[in-house]
Formats: structure tokens, sequence, C-alpha cells
């Protein structure tokens, strides 16, 4: 399965998948140039501007009417807000599978400060999930699948000890907000390590330097 990183982190997301697929919109529309005219399916997890991205949206609504749009219910106002097509919004509810041609789509529910989802997408025999923006992967499985793209934001030490230098300094630390709605390495870590097979390959998101490792 073939898949390009976009943009990754709090300056933007979007991934595309196999070149027609595009999860979280968040960047801006010039970095989606070249994927532009392949795309044919967008899926959108929440509404931090960082993931969708209202000009981009519009943009794309405009150069592509008849492009598809397939969110949570929580997203559908929003999307019709920035000119995309009521016909086009595909409204999907977690623990169902839904097909857009080749490809079969599982919305996953995540904890975050707003309503969000993960995806699991089967194509053409392979498997890939997408989760960031969570402080927990409880309760979901992706037993051997073929790519994990899992948030990773930071080490539980390095995070503890931000906090303890804020708190010392009289400082509020923002970093308890990262910490109770984003995914931990050791997380993550755990998450694969409990579900990946001999042939799956994991990318880690959201990583404070916005390295893809």
């Amino acid at each position: 399965m073939k898949y390009e990183i976009i943009g990754t982190g709090s300056s933007g997301n979007a991934v595309v998948i196999e070149n027609y697929i595009l999860i979280d919109c968040g960047v801006a529309f010039a970095r989606l140039k070249e994927h532009i005219s392949s795309l044919k399916l967008v899926l959108l997890t929440h509404k931090h501007q960082d993931h969708f991205k209202k000009s981009t949206i519009a943009a794309l609504a405009s150069l592509r009417p008849t492009l598809c749009f397939a969110c949570g219910e929580w997203l559908a106002k929003d999307l019709a807000g920035c000119g995309v097509r009521k016909a086009n919004i595909d409204i999907l509810q977690s623990g169902r599978s839904y097909n857009f041609g080749s490809v079969a789509v599982e919305p996953v529910a995540l904890v975050h400060d707003v309503q969000n989802f993960g995806y699991k997408l089967h194509i053409g025999g392979e498997r890939l999930i997408y989760a960031t923006d969570t402080n927990s992967l409880d309760g979901v499985e992706a037993k051997d699948f073929d790519i994990y793209m899992i948030e990773a934001n930071y080490t539980e030490s390095e995070i503890e000890s931000r906090i303890a230098d804020k708190l010392r300094s009289g400082e509020y630390p923002y970093e308890y907000k990262v910490r109770d709605n984003h995914l931990s390495k050791e997380k993550a870590d755990n998450f694969i390590y409990d579900n990946i097979g001999q042939k799956g390959v994991y990318v880690y998101l959201h990583t404070h330097d916005e390295v893809i490792i």
C-alpha cells in the first residue's frame, strides 16, 4: 500500500493513500496540488484547524464539485459551510464498515477534547490504521495490519519533566492538555507491539520535531 505524508503535527495534517484517498485536510491547498486531480475520497477526523483547514476544503469543493467527503456527523455542518454539496457528504458511524469503490473504511471512535475518528482502511487485501489526537487506544484492535499510522506525540518522561519545570517557575503547564488529549510514544508502542505482525510497518505521527521515523 502506497502512502505519502503531506504534513503531520500542529502545522497541519494530511496523508494521501494510494494516490486517491486523503485522510485529514489541515494543510495549505498548495501542498495538495499534485494530488487534486486523482483524489476520490476525503476522510476527515475532527474539527481542529490542523486537521480541518476550511480554506483548503473550500478550494477542493470548488475545483472538484463531485469529490466525496466522509466524516462523523459533527463535521457535516462545517463541510456544508465550506461549499461541499450535501449529496457529497457521507456521514459515518464507528463500528461499521463502508465501501467506497475498492476501499472499505471502518471509523474508530477516539478519545479527544472534541469528537474524533481514527480510520481502518482495507484496500486490495492490505490493511492500514490511522489514529491521531487521542489519549488512548484502549479497546481498539488492529491485529496483523500492514501499516500502523499512530500518533507518538511525546515521551512520558519528557512531558512530566516539562510539567515539573513549569510548575517550579510558576507557569501553567500547557502540557497538561497535551498529556490529556494526545498519545505518548509509550502508549503508541504498546498498541503497535500488541497488534503488529512480522510484515507490519509503523509510522509515528505527531512527533514533536515532526520527523517521521
